[in-house]
């Protein structure tokens, strides 16, 4: 399996609402004992053996360092040298439709305009890959600009506990995931109230 986080590269944009990916796969790291990142497929990459339904498995944690748009050109690679199917790859991104602390998993679907699942869909050839949504709320009425400005902001103090409680329960639900498998993993993250 290879766990992809979504984001950008760089001290600019580390703490933004676009890397969110990245926080959570930076927390699975922590969690599942400070696997070391190397530099391969254009991003970084780190191992674990994990329990998995049918014994123990191979995970990879995946952050591309690709910006945000060329998402695929990290996450197709990685699963081409891995040999894993698209249904074996999970795709942590930020999701403007969701409410901040709201989580949601599910398998295919379109893109919702974000630009890292449109570069993962075309570099697999397939929708058919797991996402986990990891909701930052549309901008507030007296924004200024764009979506596309949003999401590269940092979150504010004030969204901080809960930034941290989200980032904590995906962790969760992606050790749910990889422990019991997609179905059991939906029905049980997807009815939790945010």
């Amino acid at each position: 399996m290879i766990i992809a986080g979504l984001g950008n590269p760089g001290s600019r944009y580390q703490d933004t609402r676009h890397n969110i990916g990245f926080f959570v796969v930076d927390r699975l790291a922590q969690r599942w004992g400070n696997a070391p990142f190397r530099e391969k497929f254009h991003g970084e990459v780190a191992l674990v053996e994990l329990p998995g339904p049918s014994g123990s498995e191979r995970t990879y944690l995946l952050k591309p360092q690709t910006f945000m748009n060329l998402s695929g050109d990290s996450v197709q690679p990685a699963a081409a040298f891995f040999k894993v199917e698209p249904s074996g790859v999970l795709v942590i991104h930020d999701e403007l439709d969701l409410p901040l602390g709201r989580i949601q998993l599910k398998v295919g679907g379109g893109t919702g305009g974000h630009n890292g699942l449109k570069s993962v869909m075309q570099r697999l050839g397939t929708a058919d890959f797991q996402r986990l949504r990891l909701g930052i709320g549309r901008p507030p009425p007296d924004f200024r600009g764009k979506p596309s400005d949003f999401v590269l902001q940092a979150f504010a103090p004030s969204e901080g506990d809960q930034v941290e409680d989200m980032v904590s329960r995906a962790a969760e639900a992606v050790e749910l995931l990889v422990k019991s498998g997609t179905a059991q993993a939906m029905n049980l993250i997807n009815r939790r109230p945010s």
